[in-house]
């Protein structure tokens, strides 16, 4: 018998079991699952990577317990050329809960990640822990929550919540940098049986964790999609504008709109009354190559709108008061949403825009009772130790505290500080100010018309670096980025 004719055996030994790996929950569990509108799990999988790329690793665990994969199928793959790891649950295989397989694999896939420099995408659609399952290991294992919180930091985490995702497996998504819901999903620390069980309490998944709850209410979850494709999209737009960890940089990418251009249509977008809103979003829109901004959170704290954009061919971080939404007075929503931006854009070397516009932190006793002053304290925070490059653009006026946390205070570290025309800053309104220090009306309008006079007074004791024409806003921006170009990482 030849070597050929004894490997036979193996080899389809290795076949069956591998075939086994990749049945999942059985046709009947992946129908319903289908009727739902929902992709399988290696659907889910394969629509991430670029076509034939991905590469498993633990496939035959569970099949010995006729649990293929062990309802966690992991592995690496290339996104737009790029290596990534993947772990996605299998809700048709025990509700997609984490037995002991599964944890190794969660382990696995995150320590792989971190020590091998690639981003890390998590596909949840699972019921937590499995219960009865751990009680015959040894309490001293490597728990999979230690590597998954390892990773933060390090290389960029995504996390797609695809369908119900409870407990431990939910908590995924506290320890990533972007998460994305679909509106079938729902996200909790323990689901309506578990509250019913514990308080009595009758209570929808939706009611509990659905979409509207996690991303406009809790800010749990950034971005919002109608399907698992669209998630799957979103994952991969966003690692577009990170590189693989954050030991590495970014490179500038040309194009046909990477080079300077003016703006005039901001003539047309800002009106030099500070009073009449706008939305900035059309600013930022204006401002970056190929009109392609991709937001972060726009459903929560309204009041500023964060996101990713190239510059120049540069990744850069927005951080952009909203005058179209209260003024753009900053809430604590507004600034948990743009302390996170800044602290991502920090730990992978982006370069961050702050464009303020704004009456300054919002007061009142909802505020307060909300932490308003906590998280904009932190905010101002992650501003001033934000060690990448910063440029603050004073769009047309900034009062107190909401200055501060915009990066627009002299010997804040910025690239550049700039000012439109009609532009300027003060401790507080004239107006309101003046009624708190008991100042006359007299005194109160010639303060008002002094900070209504535009912002040379500032620019002569160089309180600014310049006063930008608004249609030359975009090259002041690419000519800062120029200057820091080589400015050191770390």
């Amino acid at each position: 018998m030849s070597n050929r004719e004894e490997w036979e055996p193996w080899l389809d030994r290795l076949a069956a079991e591998r075939e086994r790996s990749r049945t999942m929950g059985g046709p009947e569990r992946l129908e319903r699952h289908y009727a739902k509108g929902k992709l399988d799990v290696r659907q889910r999988v394969d629509a991430l990577f670029d076509p034939g790329t991905f590469t498993e690793i633990g496939s035959l665990v569970g099949n010995k317990e006729d649990l293929p994969a062990d309802g966690f199928v992991c592995g690496f793959g290339q996104v737009d050329g790029r290596t990534v790891a993947v772990g996605a649950e299998d809700f048709t295989i025990k509700a997609g809960s984490v037995g002991p397989g599964g944890s190794y694999k969660r382990y696995r896939i995150a320590e792989l990640a971190v020590q091998e420099g690639v981003p890390l995408v998590w596909m949840k659609e699972g019921a937590g822990a499995r219960m009865g399952k751990r009680t015959s290991t040894p309490a001293r294992v490597p728990n999979d929550l230690e590597p998954m919180a390892d990773a933060k930091g390090e290389v960029p985490v995504v996390c797609l919540v695809l369908g119900v995702s409870a407990g431990h497996g939910a908590l995924a998504a506290p320890m990533s940098d972007f998460v994305v819901m679909t509106k079938q999903a729902s996200l909790f620390t323990g689901g309506p049986d578990l509250v019913r069980a514990a308080t009595g309490l009758e209570v929808s998944a939706e009611e509990l964790g659905g979409w509207k709850v996690c991303v406009e209410i809790a800010g749990t979850v950034h971005n919002v999609a109608d399907t698992d494709a669209e998630a799957i999209e979103m994952a991969r737009a966003y690692l577009d504008f990170f590189p693989s960890s954050k030991y590495k940089l970014m490179n500038r990418r040309s194009g046909p709109d990477s080079g300077p251009r003016e703006t005039p249509a901001l003539l047309d977008i800002i009106p030099p009354n500070s009073r009449q809103p706008y939305e900035v979003r059309q600013v930022i829109d204006e401002l970056v190559d190929e009109r392609d901004f991709f937001e972060v959170q726009p459903l929560y704290g309204r009041a500023i709108v964060t996101g990713w954009g190239r510059i120049g061919g540069q990744v850069v971080g927005f951080v952009a008061n909203n005058p179209a939404f209260g003024a753009g007075a900053l809430d604590a929503a507004a600034a948990i949403k743009a302390t996170d931006l800044i602290e991502i854009a920090d730990t992978f070397g982006h370069p961050v825009v702050f464009l303020l516009d704004n009456p300054g932190v919002l007061a009142g006793p909802e505020a307060e009772q909300a932490g308003v002053l906590k998280w904009g304290g932190r905010m101002y925070l992650a501003t001033r130790r934000l060690k990448t490059p910063k440029i603050s653009v004073l769009m047309r006026k900034g009062f107190g505290f909401g200055l501060v946390t915009m990066a627009h205070m002299p010997h804040d570290r910025q690239t550049l500080t700039l000012a439109l025309p009609s532009a300027n800053i003060a401790s507080m309104p004239a107006q309101s100010g003046g009624k708190t220090a008991n100042l006359d009306d007299d005194t109160r309008s010639k303060i008002e018309r002094a900070q209504r006079g535009g912002p040379y007074g500032l620019a002569d004791r160089l309180g600014i670096d310049e006063v930008v024409d608004p249609r030359q806003l975009r090259n002041a921006l690419i000519a800062g980025l120029d200057l820091a170009a080589t400015r050191p990482r770390f």
